[in-house]
């Protein structure tokens, strides 16, 4: 027996390595026509694990201070500034931080979407999917909770603007501001909770969610392009005959994946880490000023398409203010999502063989969410706020009408095995 071995055993006989490693990389068998569409899963984990260890690196010199220093800078921007000019490689870390931000959405929400298009909510996978819109959650509250610690001018009033929104809900409102603020206003007591928030407790809560999410994924196996469940057939061993092992083949695979992105995500760290505004704005090199409101106030763009939805609601109903049906559309627009598994009532679950009702569906509501993002990072005024209004009334309707249009769609049939060349 070789030292390598026995070193193994040793391990084996006290903690189950070779089993989980078996489990969940050379004895899991995934479907053998994935497409690039499946590269998102594994870059949304490679983008989490960037954004923790730039994040502790980011710690190591950040301090969340909002009283100001001598020079009449809050502490925690001049701690920024300290870590781009002073800090060796600070610059590179802060910025793959940042960037890693907004890689992270946009790898999750292509994540989505191809779930969306390949019916991966579907059974058995629905609590996989419901598993995954948590994750949604948790990510947009540690995005929101990561912005205010610049303290900048747009961290700040974006922040003041956001948790505002909270004083609308109906008799707990303005003490559940109060309470997320720790003060009446955005001050050094917000500065710290959000800290807390952002760099232990959204994190622990992310790593649980994403482990939960990789275990069931593994228990019901992947979906495929064809939506075929590849455990139905199976050879004389039990292995699924469209099948092979995830490594190395897709270890492999996802190397090219992982290559492609590294290449796009440190072009943008390298040469334009502001991205024209819609990383990094601006107004957020500017020392945060209660006493100066930015004249144009917008979220960071990946939460722009949920923001224009909540300013999208202008009218007051059942004797509420608009501003509290505004904050809860918003929210419904993010819930919702949940209960795809339920609103799909179609025969077959992937795109390829569902009918022309659905793509078209599904185009109107890519559209419709694009248009709402980018009306999110431009000032209101009539015409955007009625193009907003059309477009959220798209987007729910993609969700509500659903259960009636996947029903009544001519559908193909799904073949008995899956097609891959």
């Amino acid at each position: 027996m070789t030292g390598k071995s026995g070193l193994l055993q040793w391990i084996d006989e006290r903690f189950p390595l070779s089993a989980t490693v078996e489990g969940h990389l050379t004895g899991y068998y995934a479907p053998k026509n994935l497409n690039f569409w499946y590269f998102f899963g594994s870059l949304a984990l490679l983008v989490f694990v960037i954004q923790i260890v730039t994040g502790i690196f980011l710690v190591m010199n950040y301090k969340p201070d909002g009283t100001l220093n001598a020079a009449g800078v809050p502490i925690a921007f001049a701690s920024v500034e300290y870590i781009m000019r002073e800090v060796p490689g600070g610059w590179f870390i802060r910025y793959m931080h940042s960037t890693g931000a907004s890689a992270f959405f946009i790898v999750v929400y292509l994540h989505m979407f191809r779930g969306m298009m390949y019916g991966s909510y579907r059974k058995p996978r629905e609590l996989l999917w419901i598993i995954g819109v948590l994750i949604f959650l948790a990510l947009i509250a540690e995005a929101f909770m990561g912005y205010l610690l610049p303290w900048g001018q747009m961290s700040y009033w974006g922040a003041q603007v956001i948790i505002n929104l909270v004083s609308a809900i109906p008799v707990i409102g303005p003490d559940l501001a109060i309470f997320v603020r720790g003060d009446y206003v955005i001050s050094d007591a917000t500065l710290n909770r959000f800290f807390s928030l952002h760099v232990i407790a959204v994190p622990l809560v992310l790593l649980i969610l994403v482990a939960a999410h990789i275990v069931a994924l593994h228990e019901v196996g992947s979906n495929n392009p064809d939506g075929i469940e590849i455990k139905k057939k199976k050879d004389a061993t039990g292995k699924p005959l469209d099948g092979i092992p995830f490594h190395p083949y897709y270890t492999v695979k996802d190397m090219v994946g992982v290559a492609g992105f590294s290449i796009l995500f440190f072009a943008v760290v390298f040469f334009a880490p502001e991205f024209g505004g819609y990383f990094l704005e601006a107004n957020n090199f500017i020392p945060a000023d209660p006493l100066k409101t930015p004249p144009h106030i917008a979220p960071v763009w990946y939460f722009t398409p949920f923001y224009s939805i909540l300013r999208a609601v202008t009218y007051p109903l059942f004797g509420l203010d608009a501003k509290f049906w505004g904050v809860v559309a918003m929210f419904a627009a993010v819930v919702i999502i949940a209960f795809l598994p339920w609103l799909d009532r179609s025969p077959v679950k992937s795109i390829r063989y569902k009918g022309p009702i659905f793509k078209v569906a599904l185009t109107i509501f890519v559209i419709a969410f694009l248009i709402l993002g980018y009306l999110g990072v431009l000032p209101p005024t009539p015409m955007r706020t009625l193009v907003a209004q059309i477009c959220s009334v798209l987007y729910f309707a993609f969700f509500l009408l659903m259960p009636w249009y996947s029903k009544i769609d001519r559908c193909q049939p799904e073949p008995e095995r899956v097609t891959w060349k």
